[in-house]
């Protein structure tokens, strides 16, 4: 995993190299097989939702086919990419790589396993993952925030990862692989401005993405060809959309796979909401407060989080996910986040609304000069008699450099699978069939859990 490409190399085939290179990271498996199950819990959740409500119905106008969805039918393989991408980010609480801007995950795994079939070795639907996160977070370091500043990373990059990922699961080859990226690549899409309206868009951007890989690596599998240069090119995703591009993060020397670097999110709200969280629960560790005792809190932290998540006056559930002043109101009136906190009851509570009229936002320079290599936040609180509880953190909790443990990250998805309407037979059965992954010869007991 080392080396950069000549001059006349498209990136997309070094890209390749490098995905099928992490992709044989064997010892790695057992940590794409945790990312499984924090998926397969968020996606559990994710069905009940008002997204996964419609795209439940939307699966039901679709073929049958013999993918396996969480939909309790069968479907064909871009249909069910479609359905289960749709769901993995519905609570806030999927995967995220920090400098990239992304989450993995949610794009990623629903494209192997449409790409898989049951007789697919559990080994080589973690070998598409580690691919597949390998090429989404290269992809998405090198476009970087200018590019995230109007284009949801998740979605643009992330139909780069889901065709990396199904190319390997499906057993292509380097070049082939390079073709199903570049062809997902001519595809790609997702604005934000279904984050500027009350709106459910989001959850399209990664069903389309997680769709479009799979069928991109289906079609380079069978002989189309595509742009090898999508992302360099004179009319390629650089050039069209990142002014501040560093192509040379694409293929930059690392010797482990980026899947390392990804972090968990413990909380149902926006990453960018976390920093902000996290300091507000270490500056109470010390003190017992009553949310009657605070009279103002106020918050420093980095722009993108202000643009994202500065909204004093949430009106639904998904504009609340993305609310520091609600996050945190919540967490100061009920404790730590539960998924009612999240509710329209929640939202239109009179204590909650005045909490949240307490709480301000303003840029931290020290915040944005660390971001987005580390999510940061500083929060102060001041009370009515006087007392100030302040506390300053880089990374919040879930990130490498302060990891959730694998028993957190499972209790997490058990949760989320309970949350979801799970027997507890379903959820252990879950459990047991992804930690089995890297020594399974088949996905059966994994697609019996997806669909019992």
């Amino acid at each position: 995993m080392s080396s950069s490409p000549s001059q006349a190399e498209p990136l997309l085939m070094r890209l390749a190299e490098l995905a099928h290179q992490a992709g044989a990271e064997a010892a790695w498996q057992p940590r794409a097989a945790l990312h499984l199950l924090d998926w397969m819990g968020c996606a559990a959740s994710g069905v009940h939702s008002a997204q996964g409500q419609a795209f439940g119905r939307w699966l039901q106008q679709q073929g049958e086919g013999g993918r396996p969805t969480l939909a309790g039918r069968r479907s064909d393989a871009a249909a069910a990419a479609a359905y289960h991408g749709a769901l993995g980010s519905v609570l806030e609480m999927d995967d995220i790589h920090r400098s990239s801007i992304l989450h993995p995950g949610p794009v990623v795994i629903p494209a192997v396993l449409a790409a898989a079939s049951p007789s697919t070795p559990g080994a080589r639907l973690l070998a598409g993952m580690l691919a597949g996160y390998e090429a989404v977070i290269r992809v998405g370091r090198a476009l970087g925030p200018s590019h995230y500043g109007f284009w949801h990373s998740t979605a643009t990059a992330g139909c780069f990862g889901a065709a990396a990922g199904a190319a390997v699961v499906l057993g292509l080859d380097v070049p082939t692989t390079a073709h199903a990226m570049a062809l997902a690549g001519t595809r790609g899409g997702g604005l934000w401005q279904v984050r500027h309206e009350s709106s459910l868009g989001k959850s399209w951007h990664m069903a389309g993405a997680a769709r479009d890989g799979v069928a991109a690596a289906q079609l380079a599998a069978s002989g189309l060809t595509g742009p090898l240069a999508i992302l360099e090119g004179p009319s390629g995703w650089f050039a069209a959309t990142a002014p501040q591009a560093d192509a040379e993060l694409v293929c930059e020397a690392r010797g482990r796979p980026w899947l390392e670097d990804v972090s968990f999110k413990p909380w149902p709200a926006c990453r960018h909401a976390h920093p902000a969280m996290d300091a507000l629960r270490e500056s109470l560790r010390a003190t017992a407060l009553h949310a009657d005792d605070v009279a103002a809190v106020h918050v420093d932290t980095y722009d993108d989080a202000l643009r994202f998540c500065d909204r004093p006056l949430p009106r639904d559930e998904a504009q609340a996910r993305f609310s520091i002043q609600h996050a945190l109101a919540a967490w100061l009136l009920w404790g730590e986040p539960r998924f009612e906190h999240y509710a329209a009851a929640a939202i239109a509570d009179p204590a909650l609304a005045a909490l949240r009229a307490r709480v301000t936002l303003g840029r931290g320079a020290a915040q944005q000069a660390r971001y987005p290599a580390h999510y940061g936040a500083a929060v102060r609180v001041e009370c009515h008699d006087g007392r100030v509880l302040a506390a300053e953190l880089q990374d919040c909790w879930g990130d490498p450099a302060r990891p959730m443990p694998e028993a957190a990250v499972r209790d997490k998805a058990a949760r989320l699978m309970a949350h979801a309407g799970w027997v507890p037979a379903r959820t252990d059965a879950a459990l047991a069939a992804i930690e089995a992954l890297p020594q399974a010869a088949d996905l059966v007991a994994l697609e019996r859990t997806l669909q019992p």
